[in-house]
């Protein structure tokens, strides 16, 4: 059994993988194994994979499943203490997977620990340092485009970026699996919002670096494809991990949260994808009412601790430069 299992999902980025896989076997930590799950790719990434690098092991999925359900497979098909979530389209500094060892080794209640992502193309500034979620109902990184040297020491966030990130495996049984009906976008910040929800930490590690391309399935920062998902994802989550009585109290917050971000959208001109997505999300919380989380003493002592957060992180977004 090794200690880590590198789970990397591909949707038709062959383009990618040589720099993802070389940067993999130049890693000064060994003890890893490493599954490709493959999204019903129909560039021949699989095939290219097996054929180049035949230690990797490669799962086929016969359809694109998104990002959730993938990466679920390959947690499942893993037997280590550890799984490093990497996206396809990164290039990883060689000592990434012995920091984020060292850092989970510090203690049993830390969930996940993401490395800092840098921008492939600008490597002096981030992609992403650590994910935080606000009471307007944003999830947001307050690293994104900002310069490199101003982020270092270990930090908790609200949850890690899964595009790199490890994860305590034993622990997926507890707090559960990413949430396939998200698909992709919010489903990292789901599944660490319900860590700690569990009394879990989630942290950001920046002596661990990752180089991502970024948008390297959906093409761009701001589509239409995003703007759906993340604005129908978004009521999905709300209405999954917050008791009655925290959705009333930021209940204005959340409706100013949705008007901004409609005006912002509009000025892209993707005000009806936004729209489109909200309707979604109503659409997903009433097919899958059944998802909602149970809260006890301890899960609602915790929602109470998150609330300041949520209100302190709205000063904390309006400090970033991503809406």
């Amino acid at each position: 059994m090794k200690t880590v299992t590198v789970v990397i999902p591909n949707y038709n980025g062959k383009k990618y993988l040589d720099e993802c896989f070389k940067s993999l076997k130049k890693q000064t930590y060994r003890d890893f194994h490493v599954i490709m799950v493959d999204n019903g790719s129909t560039d021949g990434s699989a095939e290219y994979i097996r054929e180049k690098y035949p230690e990797v092991e490669v799962i086929t999925l016969d359809e694109n499943t998104g990002f959730a359900n993938a990466v679920n497979v390959g947690i499942k098909a893993a037997d280590s203490e550890y799984v490093f979530l990497l996206n396809d389209d990164t290039v990883c500094d060689e000592k990434v997977l012995e920091t984020l060892v060292k850092t989970m080794s510090r203690g049993k209640k830390l969930f996940s620990v993401q490395a800092k992502l840098l921008q492939l193309k600008n490597p002096e500034l981030i992609d992403d340092a650590g994910d935080y979620y606000c009471a307007l109902g944003w999830a947001f990184s307050p690293g994104r485009d900002k310069k490199s040297s101003l982020f270092t020491g270990l930090k908790p966030v609200t949850s890690a970026c899964a595009g790199a990130a490890m994860y305590r495996t034993k622990l997926f049984e507890e707090v559960g699996y990413f949430d396939e009906k998200h698909f992709c976008y919010l489903e990292d910040v789901d599944i660490g919002y319900r860590a700690r929800i569990k009394g879990y930490i989630n942290a950001c590690d920046p002596d661990a670096l990752v180089y991502h391309a970024g948008s390297g399935t959906s093409g761009s920062r701001y589509n239409s494809f995003k703007v759906e998902l993340t604005a129908g994802n978004n009521l999905y989550f709300i209405y999954k991990n917050m008791p009655v009585l925290q959705i009333i109290i930021n209940l204005p917050f959340i409706l100013a949260g949705i008007i901004i971000k409609h005006v912002f959208y509009v000025r892209k001109g993707l005000g009806m994808s936004h729209v489109r997505g909200i309707m979604a999300g109503v659409s997903k919380i009433v097919k899958n009412a059944d998802r909602r989380q149970k809260f006890g003493k301890k899960e609602l002592l915790a929602c109470a601790g998150l609330q300041l957060e949520l209100w302190i992180n709205i000063a904390r977004r309006f400090g970033a430069t991503r809406v």
